[in-house]
């Protein structure tokens, strides 16, 4: 079993269609037998007599849910079920009932062939590679298996509504906003409908795990060609897109121009630190016109890894109000120091519905925060990743006496006029770049330099 990953457990399921063919048997990184020893083996390392799960829509995610059950019923705990739903959903529902263990079956924004479990426990927190999933794949690699003599059993609830009555406290007056919405075939479109309404103008709001009409992954910004066309040619003053389980979210302006995700950090900023002052978390690729602005705001920005698990829990180690990443994840106190997609919507939502009954369009607090030139996150297949780091940073470092150095997640260097991070995936064989400058001429100079530092390792 190849699936064990950084923050979950992910990969190509054995019996998943690929994208836009017919379904057909596949090699894959796991299958069902894999998942029946996970869902045997998972309530032994959480201590846990029951096991709530979710779904998403992937054409696998019956067979991995079944096979999944049977595991965990084998072992004497129990199964409750809450069917289809969104990530979030789970943490909602892990927190608010005082689940011990949890799992989301979903591969997130990866394409139909692949699935995946996202596990969770008690008050939500994650479990990842460091945390537990290590000792979970040491346990279906060795462990022995003996069956219950009294199995578990499983049983379903509806937490929809519940879930719903929490997002509504978030809900803004949106009666004089345009909004436009692309689902991605993804599961955002269970719930969006009941808050927002009809009057929005909705795309890919059926629920395909084939997906259709575009992969689920709005990071991808050529996947946000349909909401861009949608949002322009309809003069809308603003345009959402969810991932596949609808646990992130992105955002075009008014103008139909993609708005970089680690900027949105800084709108939830402006929500927030208006009524209260507090820590704001970021990840390491982080504009520094985001950091700038929480400062001006009044509030205290704090840098941190890249990813969920490692956010959430630096989230309640420093009792951050709200954060965000590059990726588009964001966190909240008030959820559980956990990401939705859907939340962030609404909170976003509020702040254009107020800018725009300021006269002001989305785009001006957009424009605020779009102070320097930045590339976006660049990937590199590079075998020697460590070797590739270090030479950057040997390199520039020589060439102009640095002003900052941080080296949790890779290295971010910064310099007077310039910064820039490299890191290697935690979930993919890439190196990962980000470069940003004072303006657009720098940063082409910038980035060509780095291109020529790291051709000999590519």
């Amino acid at each position: 079993m190849n699936a064990f990953k950084a923050y979950d457990i992910r990969g190509v399921y054995g019996r998943a269609p690929k994208y836009r063919e017919r379904p057909r048997l596949i090699r894959g990184d796991f299958d069902s037998s894999d998942v029946w020893k996970i869902g045997f083996f998972l309530p032994k390392l959480l201590n846990a007599k029951s096991v709530l799960v979710g779904r998403d829509d992937r054409a696998s995610s019956p067979e991995v849910f079944e096979a999944f059950c049977e595991g965990v019923i084998a072992s004497g705990a129990d199964v409750v079920s809450i069917g289809q739903c969104t990530t979030p959903t789970i943490y909602f529902s892990t927190a608010t009932m005082g689940f011990d263990a949890a799992v989301m079956i979903t591969a997130s924004h990866n394409p139909p062939e692949y699935n995946g479990i996202k596990v969770c426990k008690t008050g939500a927190l994650p479990v990842d590679y460091s945390t537990g999933l290590s000792d979970l794949e040491q346990m279906c690699a060795t462990g022995e298996i003996v069956p219950a003599d009294k199995p578990g059993t499983v049983s379903k609830i509806d937490v929809r509504g519940d879930y719903l009555d929490f997002l509504r406290q978030y809900l803004p007056d949106l009666s004089k906003l345009k909004i436009g919405v692309d689902c991605s075939n993804g599961m955002a479109g269970l719930l969006i409908k009941d808050l927002l309404g009809t009057k929005p103008k909705y795309i890919y709001d059926e629920i395909d795990g084939t997906f259709p009409n575009h992969p689920p992954n709005p990071l991808e910004e050529k996947n946000c060609a349909e909401l861009k066309q949608l949002v322009t040619h309809n003069r809308l003053d603003i345009g959402l897109i969810f991932d596949g389980d609808a646990d992130r979210v992105m955002f075009v302006d008014e103008q139909g121009r993609f708005v970089q995700p680690d900027l949105i950090t800084g709108v939830l900023a402006e929500y927030y630190l208006a009524e209260e002052k507090g820590r704001v978390l970021h990840d390491i690729r982080t504009s520094k016109a985001v950091t700038e602005r929480i400062i001006e705001l009044g509030g205290e920005p704090h840098m941190w890894k890249v990813g969920h698990s490692f956010a959430k829990m630096k989230m309640r180690e420093l009792g951050c109000i709200v954060g965000g990443e590059l990726a588009g994840h964001y966190y909240f106190r008030d959820f559980f120091n956990c990401d939705s997609g859907i939340l962030t919507a609404l909170i976003v939502l509020s702040v254009a519905a107020k800018l725009k009954a300021d006269g002001k369009p989305f785009s001006s607090c957009i424009d605020g925060l779009m102070r320097y030139a930045n590339s976006g996150e660049l990937n590199f297949h590079i075998e020697d990743k460590d070797g590739a780091i270090a030479a950057l940073v040997s390199k520039f470092t020589a060439d102009e006496k640095p002003e900052a150095i941080h080296d949790f997640d890779g290295v971010r260097v910064e310099f007077a006029n310039w910064w820039f991070n490299v890191r290697t995936s935690n979930t993919e064989s890439y190196l990962r770049l980000v470069i940003e400058a004072k303006d657009e001429k720098l940063l082409a100079e910038k980035r060509a330099a780095i291109e020529i530092a790291l051709k000999p390792f590519v």
